[in-house]
């Protein structure tokens, strides 16, 4: 009997790590594709690219088959994805959803950019880079719509320009963010390389 609690202890303990330290990601899945499935719609559902989507089952075209049965890969976190929901909500709120789903881009461009950490989570709380850490405004809850703006990042993943910087010329006067290369302009909000 003190064998299985111990085993029961150490499970918890481990669980507990990878929640709260928003480590870890989700298992991959497996899913049946139905009639008016695309890859984008099921990359949106999961969070996950549609290029990892394609690279995970060996595909080379958008083609799917109803009843084709595909590997759902391991997206991020729950934990991270609300960390990001978050971070879109204090940057983004009232901003146009295609602003919003810029923000999360960007930050996942951060993740995989060799200027910047390897993780969404200390991505976004790099030292003085995104305002609503050092406000507390990263602290309040995410809208729905910052949420799918997430999961439609996710499933963008890989195909957009690039940007790496964001920045409201209105709100800012650092010269530094206006020397870089403008990728889209949306709302009120700059995107840079």
């Amino acid at each position: 009997m003190k064998k299985i609690k111990k085993f029961i202890f150490s499970s918890f303990i481990a669980l507990a790590a990878i929640v709260f330290t928003g480590q870890g990601s989700e298992a991959s899945a497996a899913y049946s594709v139905k009639k008016g499935d695309t890859l984008w719609k099921i990359g949106l559902k999961y969070g996950v690219s549609v290029q990892k989507l394609k690279s995970v089952n060996n595909k080379t075209t958008d083609e799917l088959y109803v009843g084709e049965e595909l590997t759902i890969p391991p997206t991020i976190s729950a934990s991270e994805k609300d960390l990001l929901a978050r971070l879109v909500e204090a940057e983004a709120k009232g901003e146009p959803y295609e602003g919003k789903v810029a923000v999360a881009t960007v930050v996942l461009n951060r993740v995989d950019s060799p200027l910047y950490p390897d993780t969404i989570t200390e991505v976004i709380y790099q030292d003085r880079q995104f305002t609503p850490v050092a406000n507390g405004e990263i602290n309040k809850p995410a809208s729905e719509e910052s949420k799918r703006a997430v999961n439609e990042a996710l499933a963008f993943h890989g195909l957009g320009q690039g940007s790496l910087y964001f920045y409201n010329p209105k709100k800012t006067d650092d010269q530094w963010v206006r020397t870089k290369n403008t990728t889209i302009v949306i709302g009120d909000h700059v995107f840079a390389k």
